[in-house]
């Protein structure tokens, strides 16, 4: 095995990989990769995107790659083809991504999200370079969605996505995510900037498949203009939409808001004919985990987050 930098490969050469990658996300996940591969091959092809490449028999055998955003590093990507020693291989990746990342200067973090498929990631292995979260794909079919229909809390309003809401939406994630896991898992849920980020993302690019205003709301007091609750979703194959995002801001908890908001998104994506609605979530988040399951999602897939920290917050 030889491991190649990524910005030494035309995307041409990692084709096969682009195939079966996509076929996994499709087949396992009911999701269509296919625009984040048209990203990776722009970027492979222009030299700048960080990362390596296995190569076996000089064909590659799975590949790696990383971003740079301020002060921290993503791994944004990880596959290994199932017709080869995926855990070496696996390890070697790995094991390259995060040592160019802590030699960067000034970097203080880095974060993962590894989805794995056709093996299971070494939790000792990865252990050695990251403090691990497990985190949940969870999917739902429409047609056996378990709705309650109980109107939102008195004194609330149901209202669409708008854009006018990015600045408020923002502040909404940093309050409903302090104190919370996930704030340790994405660092952009901890500012109020970090947060105008992630929404970008979601809402203006194809961060997380195409945005669905449609199928996305607000939770607003009837006296107030600012959002007590948020939930994003976004399609991401035909016909199955995904849940982005979705939070409650503390003091509102517990009164049946997100229930309510993802029932509102259920019904919009039953009435446009989708036939399922996917999402992950922490492990450790138990309350939402519990909402979800009620709803009728199943977790499909299980794969790990990973945070390394040079200082600690």
């Amino acid at each position: 095995m030889q491991i190649l930098d990524l910005r030494q490969i035309p995307s041409r050469k990692l084709e096969p990989l682009f195939q079966e990658e996509t076929r996994h996300w499709r087949d396992e996940l009911h999701w269509d990769y296919g625009p984040s591969v048209d990203l990776i091959r722009k970027f492979v092809d222009s030299h700048s995107l960080g990362g390596y490449v296995a190569m076996e028999d000089d064909k590659p055998a799975g590949y790696g790659f990383y971003v740079l955003e301020d002060h921290k590093g993503l791994i944004g990507g990880l596959f290994v083809s199932s017709r080869k020693s995926q855990e070496p291989i696996t390890k070697s990746l790995v094991t390259e991504m995060v040592s160019a990342l802590r030699a960067t200067p000034r970097l203080k973090r880095v974060e993962a999200q590894l989805m794995p498929f056709g093996t299971e990631l070494d939790p000792k292995f990865l252990s050695q370079y990251f403090t691990l979260h497990t985190r949940l794909f969870m999917l739902l079919p429409l047609a056996e969605a378990r709705l309650s229909k109980k109107p939102i809390s008195s004194g609330l309003r149901l209202e669409p996505w708008t854009d006018k809401a990015f600045e408020s939406a923002a502040r909404l994630i940093q309050l409903a995510y302090a104190d919370h896991v996930d704030s340790e898992i994405n660092d952009q849920y901890c500012s109020e900037s970090g947060g105008m980020k992630f929404l970008r993302n979601i809402v203006l690019l194809p961060g997380c498949g195409q945005f669905l205003p449609e199928a996305s709301f607000l939770v607003q007091p009837v006296t107030g203009d600012r959002p007590v609750g948020m939930v994003l979703t976004s399609t991401v194959a035909s016909g199955v939409g995904h849940t982005t995002q979705i939070c409650v801001m503390p003091g509102y908890q517990g009164h049946g808001i997100g229930r309510a908001m993802m029932e509102s998104s259920i019904q919009v994506l039953k009435r446009r004919n989708y036939e399922s609605l996917s999402l992950t979530v922490t492990g450790a988040n138990s309350q939402a985990v519990q909402l979800y399951e009620h709803l009728g999602f199943r977790t499909i897939k299980k794969f790990a987050a990973g945070v390394w920290q040079a200082h600690p917050r």
